[in-house]
């Protein structure tokens, strides 16, 4: 710890000692019709924070500005006749950057008439409006101020109800039981692959996110009965927006944390047409770090750097044009052969008496198109490519000789290609119809051969280039019949080229108010999900001749029921309830003998144990109750405090009904903040304090009973698992506090922050996994990462 502290305080000696007259900052934006994305000139735009308060009308193209506004939280209401008034509070305006926002209005059902119904009495309502249960917006703050966040949009969502991660070391979702590999992750309109560091494929989540969250505007998060435009998931959809650069003035950031070294630019390309650049490089400081004495959980030391950049073009001849891409490469050695000059012990990443070399690529890139046909109707057309890479060589330490063997090795490659249309017309304020159609055309290269150590040779498991295209399209309508209650339909198709195979989901969303702080809420919806392309392409040795037996798989199956109630008990506190039910079939399972092994357990941990034939006859079913208390940022404190109750089942093979290995019954969060601001009495300077904690508790992980026998031929026990009571063993509850403490300052037009994060603040021991002797048939508990102490600096100018 004390360590961490030097290296913070060598960070603060990087202070700038710069003054200016007053302390203010640009305010400015464009306002426009939620529904139609037309600018609204006339708008008029209020900040209501200051002592004197300050107005504006947004000009013939829908744009405001307020120059020399203080700098600190700043609230502002915006109105337009015939549309519903919207109040944003508590925004941070910083002395190192403009705030530049975009405020979408919603129509009213009384035209003509000023409609006095703020945007905070539903300001964790989604972006997209045609959601209707088990959806909520974020914003960029959030995932910087939750404690343990890591700044990763993914462990911030796990504070969510309903939500929880797999383990500390990874990002992956837990969403109400469902294997994290049910979530689709979306990117500007765009179906990416894992954009993780070592996201391998088949799975969605890494122990560190490419996501850079200085680039991100507020997104989406569905955790069920989600809408029809969305597809190709069973569980949830992380639907997040890349923000424009600043169009006006050149703007630059530099950080150094938990995620790396950081370095920032955005500013006008061209004034006169409003287009812009943005830019954010990356380079992993876990080596830094693990020089002052930080344990990351594993004898390897990660590696990694990633770029993400947005180009936007708002006024051309063909509509609003951007270009955004995303890329990141990772690497590391875990090598349990160093445990001779490492401390002696068991590695999180890690498998006993092997030595692991791994690397990965992602990369995607894309261009989007926004046309307005009339004022009533745009269409959006998105093209992209994307490439996600995969490398592990894997050898083996002979204990007598502690010579080391090769074993495994492979490269599997999975290349996209992306398009998507997408037209929306509005009506009226009671009618929105939104119809789409997208394909993508999937480039597998799976290669991967183990190494026969008696034999001599290698054998090939995969070894496969081919392709096939999954069109997906739909159908949406939002049909108010009065104020108080909003209808939303609609129907999404799926066809696999692979084999044929199509699918129908039907979506229905209901919402009633009956009164103004109290609203009910219904969903229900048919989801599908394609199998991972490593199901369809394993190839199997059928007396010498390699078949691939499973191409036939299925689409999987997930029905979501869900009902809800939200309460809101003034303009900026809430409590909300969900309960819900989810029936899964068409699951892959063990097509050769009956057993416990499903699809549905797929994403546990880094190993899956694929069976080689297989059939879409698998099973599951996912029911709970969730409860969210949530207090949004008013006068410097905020509190979210969720509880989810579940139980997670299924069938394989063996017809048997068993948990998931997901199947953790219970989690609870809470988080609590507090910020002040300091020096008030220095014009020149302002600086602000915060505070933030969270704690979890959450059940046990899932482990099947097994006894140890030893096996005479090898010379070695090993272990007999009784698959018939699979994940039946529940480990010790799982509870973990973070900690962080923030301090800003703003002066000039230089705005810094350093940070002090401490996750695991207690130090408890929660079990990762059990660790298997061969040589003794005892086992020993590898425990997740012990207390982690991060300093954070970051500059903005």
């Amino acid at each position: 710890m004390i360590k961490a502290f030097i290296l913070l305080c060598l960070m603060m000696v990087f202070h700038f000692s710069l003054y200016s007259i007053s302390l203010t900052q640009t305010l400015r934006g464009t306002v426009i019709d939620r529904q139609t994305q037309t600018t609204l000139p006339g708008a008029n735009i209020v900040i209501t924070s200051l002592d004197t308060q300050r107005g504006a009308v947004t000009n013939q193209n829908g744009y405001f500005r307020f120059e020399n506004v203080p700098v600190g939280r700043i609230s502002i209401t915006v109105s337009f006749i015939g549309y519903r008034n919207v109040a944003l509070n508590n925004l941070e305006l910083q002395s190192g950057r403009e705030l530049v926002l975009n405020i979408e209005l919603d129509q009213s059902g009384i035209l003509g008439e000023e409609v006095t119904i703020t945007a905070d009495v539903d300001k964790a309502a989604p972006i997209n409006r045609l959601a209707t249960v088990s959806a909520r917006s974020f914003t960029v703050e959030e995932t910087e101020r939750y404690a343990g966040s890591f700044n990763d949009v993914a462990r911030m969502a796990a504070n969510f109800a309903g939500v929880m991660g797999n383990d500390d070391s990874r990002n992956d979702i837990i969403i109400r039981g469902n294997s994290p590999v049910g979530l689709l992750w979306k990117l500007e309109g765009v179906d990416v692959p894992n954009p993780n560091h070592w996201g391998m494929m088949g799975s969605t989540g890494g122990p560190v996110s490419m996501l850079n969250n200085t680039l991100l505007s507020n997104s989406d998060f569905f955790t069920g009965a989600f809408p029809a435009e969305y597809g190709n998931a069973i569980s949830g959809v992380f639907d997040l927006r890349m923000r424009n650069g600043n169009n006006e003035q050149n703007e630059f950031l530099g950080q150094i944390g938990f995620n790396g070294f950081e370095l920032g630019a955005e500013g006008p390309i061209s004034e006169e047409n409003g287009s812009s650049f943005l830019i954010n490089y990356r380079y992993s400081t876990l080596a830094l770090f693990e020089r002052f004495g930080m344990d990351f959980g594993t004898v390897g030391v990660p590696y990694y750097q990633d770029i993400s950049f947005k180009v936007n073009f708002p006024n051309t001849r063909l509509g609003g044009i951007s270009l955004f891409a995303l890329g990141g490469k990772s690497f590391i050695e875990i090598w349990d052969s160093r445990k001779d000059t490492i401390n002696e012990r068991l590695d999180l990443y890690g498998i006993d008496g092997f030595d692991i070399t791994s690397s990965a690529r992602t990369g995607v890139v894309g261009l989007n198109q926004l046309y307005h046909i009339n004022s009533n109707t745009y269409t959006r057309v998105t093209l992209a490519a994307m490439s996600q890479s995969a490398t592990n060589k894997v050898d083996t330490i002979t204990p007598e000789t502690y010579s080391i063997e090769p074993f495994y090795r492979d490269n599997m490659t999975d290349n996209r290609l992306f398009a998507s249309v997408m037209l929306n017309r509005s009506f009226s304020f009671r009618h929105l119809l939104r119809a789409g159609f997208s394909s993508t055309i999937v480039f597998p290269s799976l290669q991967d051969s183990i190494h026969r150590k008696y034999e001599q040779r290698w054998e090939q498991q995969f070894n496969h280039k081919g392709n096939f295209t999954l069109l997906q399209s739909y159908i949406q309508w939002q049909f108010i019949p009065i104020d108080e209650i909003t209808l939303n339909t609609g129907i999404n198709h799926q066809h696999n080229t692979l084999n044929g195979k199509n699918v129908f989901d039907p979506r229905l969303g209901i919402k009633w108010q009956p009164l103004p702080r109290h609203i009910f809420s219904f969903g229900y919806g048919m989801h599908h999900q394609t199998p991972s392309p490593i199901l369809y392409f394993l190839q199997v040795n059928n007396n010498g001749d390699f078949v691939m037996p499973n191409r036939n798989l299925d689409f999987i199956r997930s029905r979501h029921l869900v009902l809800g109630y939200d309460f809101r008990i003034n303009a900026f506190t809430r409590i909300k309830t969900e309960i819900y039910r989810q029936d899964i079939s068409r699951a892959a399972i063990d097509a050769a003998e009956r057993n416990a092994w499903s699809v549905l357990n797929q994403g546990a941990s880094f190993q899956f144990k694929l069976a080689e034939y297989m059939e879409s006859k698998g099973t599951g079913r996912n029911h709970g109750v969730e409860l969210t208390l949530e207090r949004f940022l008013n006068r410097g404190f905020y509190y979210l405090i969720t509880a989810s109750l579940f139980e997670s089942a299924y069938k394989g093979s063996n017809e048997i009904s068993s948990s998931t290995a997901f199947n953790n019954n219970h989690v609870v969060n809470a988080l609590v903040g507090k910020e002040f601001e300091i020096r008030k009495s220095n014009p020149n300077s302002r600086q602000m304090l915060a505070f933030d904690f969270k704690t979890t508790h959450a059940g046990g992980m899932r482990a099947t009973p097994w006894t140890a026998s030893f096996n005479n031929e090898l010379n070695e026990y090993e272990r007999e698992f009784d698959y018939t009571r699979a994940f039946s063993r529940k480990l010790n509850n799982y509870a973990r506090t973070d900690f962080s403490i923030t301090l800003k300052t703003n002066r000039g037009r230089i705005t810094q922050q350093w940070g002090l994060e401490i996750t695991n603040l207690f130090n408890r021991k929660n079990i990762f996994s059990e660790s298997f002797n061969k040589q003794t048939g005892e086992t020993e508990l590898v425990y997740q990462p012990a207390r982690l102490i991060i300093p954070q600096y970051r500059i903005l100018f």
